[in-house]
């Protein structure tokens, strides 16, 4: 009986996927497109909870599902509404054909990477049993966790250096004369009393929720990235309640704790050079305080990163203007 209880929530979700991710792809509304490509997000950290994986669930949930979903949410909110076509203008070309080409795209993707996993050998080839032969020198009982700190730890630190790189793309796009003003994307002109209300409770909870993600990590499913993709959203949520000021790119803290993850990071892997004889290789004896030192940065470093891309850009009339000259004092100095 469960079996078929199973089955069946696997196929009503699947189908849900994949009709929810075309319908995104083929609506010309842009904010339909945006809320259902947050619901898609939500739906995807189910499909990996059914999947067996509730770290990679908890980061689509986060990053996927939020943090993107918000972005692009936002971005819809703001895009110019397109003109009218006058009467006498030539047709503009059929937009649905390039979206059926996107779905068609989307598909022969998704058909490919099914075959492949369809065609994988029996069993399939695996390293688990070797990572799960060295996990005990890494004093970490989450194999996941254990894997992205030790076994591939070169690639999580790329990842972290990937998140700075977006940041100062995303900062090159602030306008010149903007860069002393705070960003004014997130902030609400008049928030909601409930909001407020809303926000003064989570706060305090959200916080105790990231920082219990990132403890339990080395036993359990969380971790640096998921707590920091939480901190991030709470400080956005603070935002949007009027709580805390976004904070302008110039403020020189907040591009020390973006940098801080990677660097401390990258100098312990080099320690490893001459401690343990290669590149982030951890001293004997040393493997899990080194490791719980590298996230706790990497958490702050995620959660200000994220952050500051959520909190958005200073608009284009927030440059720094010349202050209007009071009535009768024209000319004076």
């Amino acid at each position: 009986m469960s079996v078929g209880i199973g089955l069946l929530t696997d196929v009503l979700l699947s189908g849900t996927v994949l009709m929810l991710g075309l319908w995104v792809i083929l609506t010309a509304d842009r904010l339909r497109a945006a809320i259902g490509f947050l619901i898609y997000g939500l739906l995807v950290a189910l499909v990996w909870v059914r999947l067996g994986a509730p770290d990679v669930a908890l980061t689509e949930a986060a990053i996927g599902g939020g943090m993107i979903g918000l972005l692009v949410l936002g971005a819809s909110t703001r895009l110019p509404p397109e003109p009218p076509r006058s009467p006498g203008a030539p047709a503009r070309p059929r937009r649905w054909i390039l979206h059926v080409i996107a779905a068609a795209l989307s598909a022969t993707v998704a058909l490919g990477l099914a075959l492949v996993v369809l065609g994988l050998p029996e069993p399939a080839p695996s390293l688990a049993a070797a990572v799960a032969a060295e996990l005990p020198a890494t004093a970490l009982e989450n194999p996941v966790t254990g894997v992205l700190m030790a076994f591939r730890a070169v690639d999580t630190l790329f990842e972290t250096v990937v998140l700075v790189l977006a940041l100062i793309a995303f900062w090159s796009l602030i306008p010149d004369a903007g860069w002393s003003r705070r960003p004014d994307w997130l902030p609400l002109p008049h928030p909601p009393p409930a909001l407020v209300l809303l926000a003064r409770i989570l706060l305090p909870i959200g916080v105790l929720v990231a920082l219990h993600l990132f403890w339990i990590g080395a036993s359990l499913p969380g971790g640096k990235f998921q707590a920091g993709a939480l901190l991030a959203a709470l400080w956005a949520l603070a935002m949007v309640a009027g709580l805390a000021r976004p904070i302008a790119a110039t403020e020189r803290l907040v591009r020390v704790l973006a940098v801080l993850g990677p660097l401390v990071f990258f100098v312990i892997g080099l320690g490893g050079l001459w401690l343990a004889g290669d590149f982030l290789a951890y001293p004997e004896g040393l493997e899990k305080p080194l490791i719980i030192i590298i996230e706790v940065v990497l958490m702050l470093s995620v959660a200000v990163m994220l952050g500051l891309i959520l909190a958005g850009l200073p608009s284009a009339d927030t440059a720094v203007r010349a202050p209007k000259a009071r009535p009768g004092t024209e000319g004076q100095p």
